[in-house]
């Protein structure tokens, strides 16, 4: 509880101080003052690189700027238009001093300059600490002028990756691969047939019947007397076959 108060009242105190203007006139001289100073502390290709972007608004006011050491710096390719976003990442937007620094706890984070990257802090003492994985190494260096602090830090402050590359797999997707096999495709139901439209047409033509001759009455009487006689030899033949 003590700790979270004290970093409450250390930021309101860091807050106070960015907040103050500082005249032109005086921002340039305390530029010319700490470049003097990190000079004499063999950073001057972080001198390089302020004098190149000294004058972007974004790098104006209280300023605390963290410098890779040359040998550093000599691994790192920079173009003209990216070296103010390489300095907004390498400050932060208030004057501290190292003892500043002491009373942050470990696993706080710190705005840059650059409004969407941060710093994480892990505070083991003055011989380590760290700001995102890289170590400070040389406290104070810049401390002569008002308005700008400078520390050396052992390495570069990588850029933030804020979008992951991988894909990201659907809800549904992912509770299928987690069930049973899917089931059979089930085949395509056929279309139905297609209706007709507009009036139905029958064919009303009337059909000619086929031309059947009717049997001679002779031939009826002889087909009559025919069947009569057979039948009679049946009866004939079934008597006889019982007496036998």
């Amino acid at each position: 509880m003590a700790t979270s108060l004290r970093l409450l009242v250390l930021m309101a105190l860091v807050s106070l101080v960015s907040s103050v203007d500082i005249p032109p006139g005086n921002q340039n001289q305390d530029f010319l003052i700490a470049t003097s100073e990190m000079q004499r502390a063999n950073y001057f290709t972080f001198v390089l690189l302020i004098n190149m972007a000294k004058l972007d608004p974004r790098l104006q006011g209280n300023l605390t700027f963290l410098m890779p050491k040359d040998r550093m710096l000599s691994k790192v390719t920079l173009q003209q238009d990216t070296v103010s976003e390489f300095l907004l990442r390498h400050s932060i937007p208030s004057t501290m001093l190292f003892h500043h620094f002491q009373h942050i706890p470990t696993g706080s984070i710190i705005p840059s300059s650059k409004p969407d990257y941060m710093l994480k802090i892990s505070n083991n003492g003055r011989r380590s600490f760290y700001l995102n994985n890289v170590k400070l190494i040389s406290p104070n260096i810049c401390t002569a002028g008002s308005s700008i602090r400078c520390h050396g830090i052992d390495g570069v402050l990588s850029v933030a990756v804020t979008n992951s590359s991988a894909a990201i797999a659907s809800p549904s997707a992912a509770c299928f691969s987690n069930s049973s096999p899917a089931p059979p495709a089930i085949p395509p139901t056929p279309s139905p047939l297609p209706l007709v439209s507009g009036p139905i047409v029958l064919n009303l033509t009337p059909v000619a019947a086929p031309n059947v001759s009717p049997p001679k009455s002779g031939s009826s009487g002889i087909l009559t007397f025919s069947v009569i006689s057979v039948m009679m030899v049946s009866i004939w033949v079934s008597s006889l076959s019982i007496v036998l």
